[in-house]
């Protein structure tokens, strides 16, 4: 039975705003620095938190879950449009399908074949690890704004009214960091914003992967507490993704329970902490990036004709 109020994760809501305050007026010392390194964690760990509440919690209330997480500090994405493309990414049935998961990575074939010899190397580069930390946060903002400024354009419901309330966000951050921080926003940019998208970046990379068989599409990464409770722990993606609506701090007893079970059901892609990802993947390319398995057979068919 859920909680009516789930404290720990109110706390950690709390805690994050704490620490983001006090990091930002270090700026303003000569401790300076420790807000360079804090900032940027702080922020990718209030991107974890939105996630939490996008899945209904720490309240049974979305309104009051969305007003928790509401201050944009990590500036990129307005929190309702996050909000509805992850639900739409949790069809699992769809799991990296490039025109159905907003969350994929891959690309159909036919597209990737039209792409300039520039584009495909930055593609193929972002997927590799290096890749995905260093220009995947630029290639990710970029295809975001492209879409949702298209989205935009044609008056979908719901983006304009969430594009408000971003930019009512941005105005009371920017307002904090120019005034009370007295940080310049390009430096918050970055070297906050940006490093904060590499972080979470680096949990992503292998959270998904091209498979035939949709349980093998989500991948678990057993890693050290520090991060898993950076990412409140989405590294063991298939649990959330299995039990979406389970709050962070009972993933890993779910996972202890069905781990055999869990690992069946993924072909066993287990990876043993972000240090084996990184000497596997830092600058060899994980998959391809036009998709191995979908939207192939059409191309291949104009090919022979």
């Amino acid at each position: 039975m859920k909680r009516s109020i789930e404290w720990s994760t109110l706390l950690l809501i709390f805690m994050c705003y704490g620490l983001w305050l006090i990091a930002g007026l270090a700026w303003m010392t000569d401790l300076w620095w420790i807000g360079l390194v804090v900032l940027p964690v702080v922020c990718a760990f209030h991107t974890s938190l939105q996630h939490e509440t996008i899945h209904d919690h720490p309240t049974k209330y979305r309104l009051l879950n969305e007003i928790l997480v509401s201050l944009p500090v990590a500036v990129t994405f307005p929190y309702r449009r996050y909000r509805d493309l992850h639900l739409k990414h949790h069809d699992d049935a769809n799991l990296t399908d490039p025109y159905e998961d907003p969350e994929s990575y891959f690309w159909p074939l036919q597209d990737y074949t039209l792409m300039r010899p520039l584009m495909k190397k930055l593609f193929r580069f972002n997927n590799t690890l290096f890749g995905r930390l260093t220009i995947g946060p630029a290639l990710t903002i970029y295809g975001f704004l492209r879409t949702e400024i298209a989205r935009l354009r044609r008056g979908e419901q719901g983006v304009g009214c969430a594009w408000l309330l971003h930019v009512l966000g941005l105005s009371a951050l920017t307002f904090i960091v120019t005034v009370v921080f007295a940080m310049p926003f390009w430096v918050y940019a970055a070297v906050v914003i940006y490093p904060a998208m590499s972080l979470i970046s680096l949990r992503s990379y292998a959270e998904h992967q091209a498979a035939e068989n949709v349980g093998g599409r989500t991948a678990i990464v057993e890693t050290n507490p520090a991060l898993a409770l950076l990412y409140l722990n989405n590294n063991l993606h298939i649990v959330h993704h299995a039990n979406p609506h389970e709050p962070w701090y009972d993933l890993p007893g779910i996972y202890r329970e069905r781990r055999e079970q869990f690992l069946n059901a993924n072909g066993h892609t287990l990876f043993k902490g972000y240090g084996e990802i990184t000497r596997r993947f830092a600058f060899s390319i994980k998959q391809p990036v036009d998709h191995p398995y979908m939207y192939r057979d059409h191309v291949a068919a104009d090919s022979s004709s």
